[in-house]
């Protein structure tokens, strides 16, 4: 299908609720709790949740959402806690990796021995540094270090 022939009606869509079956719904609740506002009211200046019927306000509807704006806070406060804590972990972690494996030793060789290293390299499929750390660590332990 070419993106330019592509339209909405390309796609299947759930239909609306109707208004009558949504207020319908309304009075029903109200007239069981008569001092309870209703769910209009109560959200008229936040986004419209799902909340169930019988559900106390109190109450999550379920444990991912929060009803009341401090439980959302603090919801918020505790998951940015817990990232922020995950996240010095991981930096320090990375630092310790770094501290242990990166201690550079520079060392001039003359040409003829830079050339056999690099042969030996290419030859094992071994990396240059991996056979100097190997020939100090025999020279160390020959050696009594």
């Amino acid at each position: 299908m070419a993106k330019g022939q592509t339209t909405v009606s390309d796609f299947a869509v759930a239909p609306r609720r109707s208004r009558a079956a949504e207020q319908a719904v309304i009075p029903a609740d109200s007239a069981t709790n008569p001092t309870e506002p209703s769910t209009e009211i109560r959200n008229a200046d936040q986004p419209q949740e799902l909340v169930p019927v019988g559900a106390e306000i109190g109450q999550p509807a379920n444990g991912l959402i929060a009803p009341t704006q401090e439980a959302r806070r603090e919801r918020a406060t505790t998951k940015a806690l817990q990232r922020e804590d995950s996240r010095v972990r991981l930096r320090d972690l990375k630092r310790a990796r770094d501290r242990e494996s990166k201690h550079y030793v520079n060392c001039p060789l003359d040409y003829d021995t830079k050339m056999r290293l690099q042969k030996a390299a290419i030859e094992n499929d071994v990396k240059m540094t991996v056979i100097m750390k190997a020939a100090i660590d025999q020279f160390l332990k020959d050696n009594g270090y």
